[in-house]
This record gives C-alpha cells, sequence and structure tokens, in this order.
C-alpha cells in the first residue's frame, strides 16, 4: 500500500520500523526454555518447538542445554539437533566443561554461551550478538553465581565491563542474561542492581519453576528460576536412587541416573518495547 510517500508493511504487530520510512511497533519476543535434561528432555523440547513458535510467535529462541547430554553437559551432535530444531541460540552452565568435545566446538559456534565470569583463556566466550531473522540484534550473556559454588570472578563486575561495550537501543534491540546459580537472594541482588539497563535476567541451575516472573520497576524482566525440560517425577531431573542414597549417607558413591519419564517443558516468554529495549511482558511456560 503507498500512501503519502509512506511505505506501510502490514504486520501481525505494528512495529518501530527501523530500516523503514514510517513508525510502526513491533516488540521484540523472546523464548527461554530451562535447563533441558538428558533424552527426555532433548526429545520433548525438539518436538514442542513448532508447537511453541506458533502459540508465542517468538523472534529468538533460547535453550538453556547445561545438562543435555546424559544430565551432565552437552556435545556438538546435541547442539547441533536443537540449532537444527530451529533454536535461535543455546547456553549452558556449571557443567559446560562436562563433555570434552563440547570444548573445541565452543570456539566453532557463534550461538552458544558459556558462563562470562569464567576465565578468559578458557574455550568460548560469555556474550554474544545475535543477529535475528527481523533485523534486529540480541546480546545474550550467561553468568554464574558464586555462593554455594565454584569460585568465579564477580557476576556483577563482569557485567558492568559487557554494558561499557553495548547499551539497549544503541547498538543492540534487547539484552538478555542468564543467571545459573543456587542462591536466590544472589539472583535477585543481581537483577535490582542492573534493573534499567538490561532486558531479562532469567535465573537458572536449580531446575525448580518459581512463581516471581515479574517486571522490576525501572523494566527488567525477571524470574528467580526459570525451571527445565525433562522428567520432573524424579529429584531435578533424575531418578530418586542416588539422591535418597546421598541424602542418608553423604559417602554414597551411587550414579546419577537420569529420569526417563515423560517431560515436561518449563520457559519463559519476555516481550520487549522496542523503542527502550526494556521489558513490557513476562510469561512463565509450561507444556
Amino acid at each position: 500500500m503507498y500512501m503519502h510517500g509512506c511505505v506501510v508493511l502490514f504486520l501481525k504487530k505494528p512495529r518501530s520500523l527501523k530500516r523503514g520510512f514510517c513508525l510502526w511497533e513491533l516488540n521484540l519476543k523472546i523464548v527461554y526454555l530451562g535447563d533441558v535434561v538428558a533424552r527426555s528432555g532433548r526429545e520433548k523440547v525438539i518436538q514442542t518447538i513448532s508447537v511453541i513458535k506458533n502459540d508465542w510467535h517468538w523472534d529468538a529462541l533460547i535453550v538453556n542445554v547445561d545438562n543435555a547430554a546424559h544430565g551432565f553437559g552437552c556435545t556438538p551432535k546435541i547442539a547441533r539437533q536443537f540449532f537444527e530444531a530451529r533454536a535461535s541460540a543455546l547456553v549452558t552452565g556449571d557443567h559446560v566443561w562436562d563433555q570434552k568435545d563440547f570444548t573445541a566446538y565452543l570456539n566453532e559456534s557463534n550461538r552458544i554461551v558459556r558462563p562470562l565470569n569464567y576465565s578468559d583463556n578458557l574455550a568460548g566466550v560469555g556474550a554474544r550478538v545475535i543477529p535475528l531473522d527481523n533485523g534486529q540484534k540480541l546480546l545474550i550473556a550467561e553468568v554464574v553465581g558464586r555462593v554455594f559454588m565454584a569460585e568465579v570472578a564477580s557476576p556483577l563486575e563482569k557485567l558492568e565491563q559487557l554494558l561499557t561495550q553495548y547499551k539497549l537501543t544503541d547498538n543492540v534491540d534487547a539484552i538478555f542474561v542468564d543467571i545459573h546459580a543456587e542462591a536466590t537472594a544472589e539472583k535477585q541482588a543481581l537483577a535490582h542492581y542492573f534493573d534499567g539497563k538490561i532486558s531479562a535476567i532469567i535465573g537458572s541451575h536449580t531446575h525448580i519453576p518459581t512463581a516471581d516472573a515479574m517486571i522490576l520497576p525501572q523494566g527488567t524482566a525477571y524470574q528467580t528460576d526459570v525451571g527445565m525440560c525433562g522428567d520432573c517425577s524424579g529429584v531435578i531431573g533424575f531418578k530418586t536412587a542416588a539422591p535418597i542414597a546421598r541424602l542418608k549417607n553423604p559417602a554414597s558413591n551411587l550414579r546419577l541416573e537420569p529420569g526417563e519419564g515423560q517431560a515436561t517443558i518449563h520457559g519463559v516468554f519476555i516481550e520487549t518495547d522496542d523503542k527502550s529495549g526494556l521489558a513490557v511482558k513476562i510469561v512463565p511456560l509450561t507444556y
């Protein structure tokens, strides 16, 4: 349609066309799926991605693969399966080094993020700008916590350094941060510190979805833990025998075995404003 020298595009939802002539609003839509645990979680996610796409019309799909390979880390083969299923990017966590062949793959792929506050001398990077099909740019970063976890650099300081290079609506359209951590207070404190500077800060690692999805006062979407994708009938995606044995006897060496029952997907939908890059909606997802 042509009207007064202005090109008008009919979209499902209006957007701000940064490469066009008229201003229409189209907010960026992000879906993040929590820690995928083993085969049951992988198969459920891959089978359900098209359904999630139809339901939420996401522009970016981010998947946490920290437990995708039999519960411990990820492999190049598994990563490729998610990319073939239309995942935009993958994040990891404290198990990123568990599968030896994955270390080299971190340098080969430009759509995988490992924790930013690990040493710069290690494979991979902790933040990447992902170009999306709609022309927008999404910065994805990940940090691991320090409370009850291995000693790492400060997640706060590392994110502060990252934000000296990137700014919402300046050189990226949205910023998504996964905080892979045990302590709820550590996650909350980090989110409040960066409120208004980051589009979304979503927690992972504990595998149990929390009931606190919200938009903070300055516009950052937040949830303490997004939950997991896997067999939820046991203990954080694993069969009950080993966790119970360890509870009874800390010296137990019974190996953790991933659950093999029907998987559940836990994730979150985030919508960001095209003008500010900050969040206007956050909705927990279960499939």
